[in-house]
This record gives structure tokens, C-alpha cells and sequence, in this order.
């Protein structure tokens, strides 16, 4: 039984911190025996909204690859490649831009909550409007017939699904395949200091942070501001150090409940179990991450075997793309 393709990617924008450990990488790892699983590095997509100061981008694609890895990301079940070396991807862009009404982008939802909340970079471009287009390439360059996505990604995936019935009518084809949402359930994990957790707000824990740093920003996290004095009885659900709990580790849920609404435990005290905890939980994928470091070749035989498997399938879809349109003249 042939197994059916996914398609995900990440930007190389910083440092991999716990959001994408629950939003993504867990994912990842559960997933690779079950589909035929292409991940990639998705390099454009980090320029769109870095284009200012790019510089980092490249140092980034090493670092996150380690730590896909380090996190059980494994290169013999699964294609790892960096999207910026399969020039495929820009030519179905392209192609698929030709029948993108700007209405459909222009409405899109994350790109105008992008527009509204960050605002120390400039995402009035031509480009960041597209990079949903971008997105539906990426997908049906690898015929991915399956999209691992939040609920919030849906809108994205949607305009895909639009772009490929749009292509395939009129071209009177069936070449691009219709994705299909894989729901995942990611756990709702806010930043440090209760925001969404964002590199842009720095209240993030990195994967590859010191242990001394984890105790330091658990420290800072808000919690509940209701509770002013030890003696105060705890509203663990409106506090945020309870939820990393029922995240990482709800086993302890119930405890930390008990302790916290019946005022067995201070905040500070709750703080350190915590920041104890996640050291320990980082503790095994920070140990694999310095034995990657060690052999920065053997990630780039990782990362050439990768992309020469992406750049197989791409090549085929974008030919069969142009021998549709027919506009080529080859010599």
C-alpha cells in the first residue's frame, strides 16, 4: 500500500523554541512512520518577511536542522531539504500567481493580522501578500495529498485547494492534486509573558538554551494576578505556569491544581519545579543536538540527499505543469 505525502516546512527565521517542539516537531516524529513525510526549510518564505536583514537566514537553516534531529525527526523515514534549492518552487509560483485573484490573498486572515501586529518590519510587499501562493507551491510541487495544520492554517489551505480548482478547470486537467488537512492537535502554549509566543516579543525558551537561562525566564512568567500573597488560594486555570504544566506535563495536572487553588505551593516555588522539569525534558535533545554539532558534514549529506529527492519530483510536476500551458519552446 502506497503511503499518502505530506508536505510541512518551517522558517529558518531564530532559534527553535518550545512552541514549535508542541506545535510541530512532536508532530513530526509521530507522523514519519505512517507517510511519506517532506520537510523542508522554508528559506523564500524566511526572506519575505526578513528581506531588510537576511543575514541570519543561513546560519538558521543549519541550526533548526540540527535540532528537527535532535527532536527525532529521522533522515531514513523522512526527506529533509531546503525549499531555496529546488528552483521549481518559484516557478510554480509564478504560474500559479497568473490565476490568483488579489481579493482571495487580500483577504486572507494571517495576513492581515501579519499587517496588524508586527510592526518593526515592513510586510507591505508584493511578495508577503503572496506567500499563500507560495504556500499552495510548495505543496503541489511534491503532490502532498495530505497538509499537517492547526485550525488557524486552514484559511491557507483553503486558498490551495481554490488554486488547484481553479488551475485544473481551467486547463481542463487533473495534474494538481486538492490537499487535504491533516487537523493536528497542538497544545495552546503562550509565551513567557503571556502573549503569543513570538522571537519578535522574546518571550520564548529555546531548545538549545543553557539550563541557568530556563530558570531565569520560567522566573519571569506571569502568573495568576489575582493571587498576591502565598495564603491566597491560586486560579490555576487563568495562570500561565499551570498551563505549561497541563502541556509538558499533564500527568501532574491534577497535582498542581490541587496545590496551587488550595495554596500548598507559592508561585515562585511552582516556578522552579517547572523550570527543573523542562530542563530535564530538554535535557536528552540538547545532548543529541551537541553531538550533531560535532559533525556539521554528516547534516549536509543529510540536507544533499534531501534535496536531490525533493528536486526528482519537482522537476516532473513542473513539466507537467508547462507541458499543459504548452508556451515552452525548447531547443
Amino acid at each position: 500500500m502506497t503511503k499518502k505525502r505530506i508536505l510541512s516546512g518551517m522558517r529558518p527565521t531564530g532559534k527553535l523554541h518550545l512552541g514549535h517542539l508542541v506545535g510541530a516537531l512532536s508532530n513530526w516524529t509521530s507522523l514519519q512512520d505512517e507517510y511519506d513525510c517532506f520537510f523542508m526549510v522554508a528559506d523564500w518564505h524566511a526572506l519575505m518577511s526578513e528581506y531588510e536583514n537576511p543575514g541570519n537566514i543561513k546560519e538558521n537553516i543549519l541550526d533548526n536542522v540540527i535540532d528537527w534531529l535532535a527532536c527525532g525527526v529521522d533522515p531514513n523515514k523522512s526527506n529533509i531539504f531546503i525549499q531555496s534549492q529546488i528552483p521549481e518552487h518559484l516557478e510554480l509560483y509564478f504560474i500559479l500567481s497568473l490565476i490568483t485573484p488579489l481579493g482571495l490573498l487580500e483577504r486572507c486572515p494571517t495576513y492581515k493580522e501579519q499587517l496588524r501586529e508586527v510592526l518593526n518590519r515592513d510586510l507591505s510587499t508584493y511578495a508577503f501578500l503572496g506567500y499563500p501562493v507560495l504556500q499552495a507551491a510548495d505543496i503541489l510541487l511534491y503532490k502532498a495529498d495530505t497538509v499537517p495544520v492547526g485550525e488557524d492554517q486552514l484559511p491557507h489551505l483553503e486558498l490551495a485547494r481554490q488554486i488547484v480548482r481553479k488551475f485544473n478547470n481551467l486547463y481542463k486537467t487533473d495534474c494538481l492534486l486538492e490537499p487535504k488537512a491533516l487537523l493536528t492537535k497542538t497544545n495552546r502554549l503562550l509565551g513567557l509573558d503571556g502573549r503569543k509566543m513570538s522571537k519578535s516579543y522574546n518571550n520564548y525558551i529555546a531548545l538549545s538554551e543553557e539550563p541557568q537561562v530556563i530558570r531565569k525566564k520560567v522566573q519571569s512568567m506571569i502568573t495568576d494576578p489575582k493571587r498576591i500573597r502565598i495564603t491566597d488560594s491560586g486560579h490555576p486555570h487563568k495562570c500561565n505556569v499551570c498551563c505549561y504544566y497541563m502541556v509538558f506535563f499533564p500527568n501532574m495536572e491534577k497535582e498542581v491544581y490541587e496545590r496551587c487553588s488550595k495554596s500548598k505551593i507559592g508561585c515562585t516555588e511552582c516556578k522552579k519545579e517547572l523550570a527543573d522539569k523542562l530542563v530535564s525534558l530538554l535535557a536528552p535533545i540538547q545532548e543529541k543536538r551537541q553531538e550533531l554539532l560535532k559533525d556539521k558534514k554528516y547534516i549536509q549529506e543529510i540536507l544533499f540527499k534531501g534535496n536531490s529527492g525533493a528536486s526528482e519530483l519537482a522537476k516532473k510536476t513542473i513539466a507537467q505543469v508547462k507541458g499543459i500551458l504548452k508556451v515552452w519552446y525548447e531547443l
